[in-house]
């Protein structure tokens, strides 16, 4: 459900929830002032740091795991289009008719996947554009098939196999680096740690009859702010962070039709 909410609605709904979390947490601790003496405010202090504390540390691994997932993603794009490039060059060392036969189906691949990047949470357009890659890979296959066939002791013929070989790995690498993403129980527990830090920080404001308004909501929109960006970060198919098709695009640029 996180991942399908816009990044201004999801900041919006986090600063209302956690500027509540604060209203909540300074009344309550409003109404315990004149019942607590320094020994109950020291023990809040203390349950305040520690939630601090873990809420930092979640915060810092929820980050990471993001990043990590987006570097993923970043190597799997660049790795895809060395393999096609790759295999395009090695088509060509296969002479006629089959040289000529595989520099469309090459372009045209590289055309399915850019379409699928672009196709974003269109459902169906992301569909067509897979489909449309498997068919082409189907094709280069049966051209594998047939040039095999043709001279099974075809050097050519051997390397251009291990590279269709590769690209076609490559499908489902890139097709799972767009679906593996933070788990959303992960994101669910970040915002109920950050909701009861900042109850227990606006509760101790409370007990000692300081409001602080302006600090406590500048760290409730600081923390807000860190958890879109993270969200942002794990969304491959939307959001303003976005893993660069630059190696794809500049691989169809270089997929020349080959000279007559």
């Amino acid at each position: 459900m996180l991942f399908e909410l816009s990044l201004p609605t999801l900041l919006l709904c986090s600063i209302a929830a956690f500027l509540l979390a604060l209203e909540v947490g300074y009344r309550l601790g409003q109404r315990r002032q004149d019942k607590t003496d320094e020994p109950d405010k020291t023990h809040t202090s203390a349950l305040q740091g520690a939630t601090l504390g873990l809420l930092a540390l979640l915060l810092g691994f929820t980050f990471a795991m993001a990043v990590s997932r987006f570097d993923n993603r970043k190597t799997v794009i660049v790795d895809q289009a060395n393999a096609i490039g790759t295999a395009e060059l090695r088509s060509r060392l296969l002479g006629t008719p089959y040289a000529e036969k595989a520099a469309p189906l090459f372009r045209d691949y590289v055309d399915a996947w850019l379409q699928f990047r672009f196709a974003g949470d269109d459902i169906a357009a992301v569909k067509a554009a897979e489909d449309r890659a498997f068919a082409i890979e189907n094709q280069l296959w049966n051209m594998v098939r047939e040039v095999t066939a043709a001279d099974p002791h075809s050097l050519p013929a051997s390397l251009f196999t291990s590279a269709v070989n590769d690209v076609i790995d490559m499908h489902e690498k890139r097709n799972r680096s767009v679906k593996d993403r933070v788990p959303d129980p992960v994101f669910w527990l970040l915002f109920a740690v950050s909701a009861l830090a900042l109850g227990l920080v606006a509760y101790s404001c409370g007990l000692n009859g300081r409001r602080r308004q302006v600090a406590n909501v500048v760290f409730a929109f600081v923390i807000a702010l860190v958890m879109v960006v993270i969200l942002d970060i794990d969304r491959p198919r939307r959001g303003l962070i976005q893993a660069s098709q630059e190696s794809m695009v500049r691989l169809q640029q270089s997929l020349e039709p080959m000279p007559k």
